[in-house]
């Protein structure tokens, strides 16, 4: 098969974060992370599964530089965390709740990394706008927290994270509280805002379904220490929508995954 222009400049471009034999220990002595190595590349859409306290979220907020490793080394865009924010070099993190402030509207909690960051005013509320219209919401900018649903106050989430305009996005299960017929919506406009943005996303669920749906690559993790038990590729064209759900193609990588994940499982209860 032979390789794209595009292929090999993304093949030569640097990782947007790479871990190298990263460690997490806590203060108690547990090893939550043993030492692992990962890389991700451009425009990849890699998502972590596994069983509770295997270590997903601990990688996740060590790839977001929020928690410091006990051991080896992370980077990004190969360079260090003080470079983050440049141009072609920002990241930003959608955590499992909406943490929205519940007294101001919309369109001030979209602005709030801008206000933080001194950005002007003028520009911030053009930022703003695009994003809001970027997660379908366009309209809503006026409304309070308290006014929207679930999937609402979920998409403003995102728009404050895609408000920063970030290369690298980091999603602690956004959608785990939201209903089945929601989060495949929110599933389908999350890979249409990767396309329409080049995002590179590392991305956290418990859902077979949804980690097959979203994902060009999916990490399997065990616990006890918590660690990358297989990677499992889904070589499958984009975008993706109900017919894809609907698919044997579908069918046979959540059966993969679940015999994966099945593994990843009673390999953490043999080392307890």
């Amino acid at each position: 098969m032979s390789i794209t222009h595009d292929e090999s400049a993304a093949a030569k471009a640097p990782p947007p974060v790479e871990l190298l034999s990263v460690e997490k220990r806590f203060g108690n002595g547990v090893l939550g992370l043993e030492p692992t190595t990962l890389r991700v590349q451009p425009g990849e859409f890699v998502t972590l599964i596994g069983p509770s306290g295997c270590g997903k979220s601990t990688l996740l907020k060590l790839a977001a530089g929020l928690t410091e490793p006990s051991d080896g080394r992370i980077t990004w865009w190969w360079g260090k965390a003080d470079k983050l924010g440049e141009e072609g070099r920002r990241l930003a993190f959608v955590f499992q709740d909406a943490t929205l402030m519940p007294w101001a509207n919309v369109a001030a909690n979209v602005r709030l990394p801008l206000d933080l960051a001194h950005v002007p005013r003028s520009e911030a509320d053009g930022r703003v706008a695009a994003a809001l219209a970027l997660v379908g919401l366009a309209s809503m900018g006026d409304r309070l927290p308290r006014q929207l649903s679930g999937g609402m106050r979920m998409r403003v989430s995102i728009a404050r994270a895609m408000v920063t305009e970030p290369d690298l996005l980091l999603m602690d299960e956004p959608f785990g509280a939201l209903d089945e017929l929601t989060r495949n919506r929110l599933d389908e406009q999350l890979l249409d805002l990767s396309a329409k943005r080049r995002l590179t996303t590392l991305f956290v669920t418990h859902s077979i379904y949804e980690a097959v749906f979203l994902s060009t690559r999916v990490l399997v993790m065990a616990a006890s220490p918590g660690r990358i038990f297989a990677e499992y590729t889904i070589d499958e064209p984009l975008p993706r929508g109900e017919a894809f759900r609907m698919s044997d193609g579908f069918a046979e990588h959540v059966r993969q995954l679940t015999s994966l994940l099945t593994a990843a499982f009673l390999a953490g209860e043999e080392t307890r």
